[in-house]
């Protein structure tokens, strides 16, 4: 097991006719704070994040992966953001937890947004990393984003690896981070990442969020980003009320890594802060 992994809780659930397998940090612990909600990006397995959930030990934290990745099986019918949502929000009543904090990376992000509208009730917070509104989106790099659609990326260590920089802009630098990243990923089956290429087929949370989506929103992107470029993250600032955003300089799609203390005491601020302060900053 990953060092990340040493102090989760992994099992496997069943949940909502789903079979997942779900870790979670500190739930059985008291704390002040509420739990994270956490999804994933496309294709990526629980340890890819679990340093996240490893660093920010005041709170509770809730992952799992989606059908068909990591170790959780294949889906036997598709799924789309409503009913994943959904899948989630019963995850959460059959571990007990009440309120969360909801928060998405990448194709995650667009999750995220989803059940913070769908479960309005139970969401305090948003932390959007890396990602868009959906279909209404300003694309990456073709060179990215060809290499994104295909599977190969999480199959082929080295393909991976050769490929590093142009799915994920430069945000690694040039340290051995990549491999300890690599590592940590184990492929997806093929259905499991189709079904969650078709999840966000059509899927668009731009109509809704200026009206739907009232939580605190923190957005926050890398402005070296070559898959979900940085004018994404002002259109999610544009639309969502109570938003802001924060750009990690000289960061690529993955500098939730590349920049972790930043990224951390940004996350950690915005979850912390008493509700309803004013004069929130914007970097732009």
């Amino acid at each position: 097991m990953s060092e990340f992994m040493k102090d989760a809780v992994v099992t496997m659930q069943e949940v909502a006719g789903r079979t997942l397998r779900v870790a979670t940090w500190r739930l059985d612990q008291p704390s002040d704070h509420l739990p994270v909600l956490f999804f994933n990006g496309i294709g990526a397995n629980i340890e890819a994040v679990a340093p996240l959930a490893d660093a920010l030990t005041e709170r509770p934290f809730i992952m799992f992966d989606m059908p068909g990745v990591g170790e959780s099986p294949d889906p036997v019918l598709p799924y789309n953001p409503f009913t994943i949502s959904w899948t989630a929000a019963q995850l959460l009543d059959q571990l007990g937890v009440g309120d969360v904090d909801v928060m998405g990376i990448s194709w995650g992000g667009g999750i995220a947004q989803h059940f913070a509208m769908q479960h309005a009730g139970r969401s305090r917070r948003v932390v959007l990393i890396a990602t868009s509104a959906g279909m209404l989106m300003m694309p990456g790099s073709p060179k990215a984003l060809s290499k994104m659609a295909n599977p190969r990326r999480y199959i082929d260590t080295d393909y991976m690896l050769k490929n590093f920089e142009a799915l994920y802009g430069d945000g690694l630098g040039k340290s051995a981070g990549k491999g300890g990243h690599m590592s940590r990923l184990k492929p997806p089956s093929p259905r499991g990442y189709m079904y969650q290429l078709m999840c966000m087929l059509g899927w668009t949370s731009a109509p809704a969020l200026p009206f739907l989506l009232k939580q605190e929103t923190l957005i926050m992107m890398g402005d070296e980003d070559a898959i979900v470029p940085l004018t994404n993250g002002k259109f999610l600032k544009m639309l969502i009320p109570n938003s802001e955003l924060v750009v990690m300089k000289g960061g690529g799609h993955l500098f939730l890594l590349s920049h972790e203390e930043e990224s951390m005491n940004t996350i950690r601020d915005f979850l912390n802060r008493p509700a309803n302060t004013e004069g929130k900053s914007e970097a732009a």
